[in-house]
């Protein structure tokens, strides 16, 4: 037939570049090292909380023992006016401690997560990515500090029925939550460190329930640190519990408090927590 031949196609050098085939064949930009390690811990933090939209049992089991502390020793201890509070009624300077409480009890069994994650295969696929360690644990650790803040807001619900007077400034709500994050996410590494260390899910749950308790009551969470023996005030001064509570008080309450003391404690806590928590995940994945 008679007639022009079609026009061909421009040759692939003409063609715009990241358009068709050439997406296949070129590789992306690497991103610069300062972005990839916030990207991953993001990524990880993510994937932990999608674990907490599908089963949500946890969240209400959790409520139901900072209820009872608020409701039954709370309640009992206003009417007896034994602790020395400095003028504040003893519900209110509970509260703080009970929510620094609900959430320590959140973190600290974490390390069985990641024991079943390890059991599962899931953390040896992990383990070979591309991702850090560090970046591992730490996206693990505020995924535990976000649950901790969701379990925050019930204790500061269940504290605003019962009369508590508490702080609604903007400014400082957000530090209650920079306090619960950072305090949880030490609590969850030092659960992951630990089950690093001890590597089966029984040994966990019976160390964790073994330190919970020495650390709640050697904090300032239900009495202060005045009334205590010289012993016990010696361990309150080393125990991350205590500056967290020390520092909801002084957000939520407006009492004294040494809150960058607080917080550079708490930074620093969970600081070491997630480098001994990556130090021994290798540990845990073999």
């Amino acid at each position: 037939m008679s007639g022009e031949p079609a026009t061909p196609p421009p040759a692939s050098a003409d063609r715009p570049r990241g358009t068709g085939l050439d997406l296949l064949t070129t590789p992306p930009p690497e991103r610069a090292r300062w972005r990839v390690l916030p990207a991953r811990v993001i990524a990880m933090c993510v994937v932990e909380l999608q674990k907490l939209r599908h089963d949500r049992t946890e969240l209400y089991t959790r409520a139901i023992q900072p209820a009872l502390w608020l409701l039954v020793f709370g309640e009992t201890f206003t009417r007896i006016q034994a602790i020395p509070t400095n003028g504040v009624p003893y519900l209110d300077y509970l509260a703080p401690g009970i929510i620094a409480q609900s959430t320590m009890f959140i973190a600290i069994f974490y390390g069985i997560q990641i024991i079943w994650e390890r059991d599962s295969g899931v953390l040896t696929k992990l383990m070979v990515t591309p991702t850090p360690r560090p970046a591992l644990v730490t996206g693990k650790a505020f995924a535990a500090g976000v649950k901790a803040v969701i379990q925050a807001v019930v204790v500061v619900v269940i504290a605003a029925l019962l009369g508590v007077a508490m702080t609604w400034n903007p400014l400082r709500l957000a530090g209650v939550i920079v306090v619960v994050v950072l305090g949880s996410a030490f609590f969850s590494c030092l659960s992951m460190s630990i089950a690093g260390i001890v590597l089966t899910r029984d040994r966990l749950m019976g160390i964790g329930q073994a330190i919970t308790m020495p650390l709640f009551f050697a904090s300032n969470a239900l009495y202060p640190t005045t009334a205590m023996p010289a012993w016990l005030q010696a361990i309150s001064t080393v125990n991350p519990l205590s500056y967290q509570v020390d520092a909801l008080r002084g957000l939520l309450l407006g009492t004294p408090a040494h809150l960058p003391l607080d917080v550079g404690v708490l930074l620093a806590a969970a600081v070491a927590g997630i480098t001994a928590a990556s130090a021994l995940l290798r540990r845990l994945a073999r």
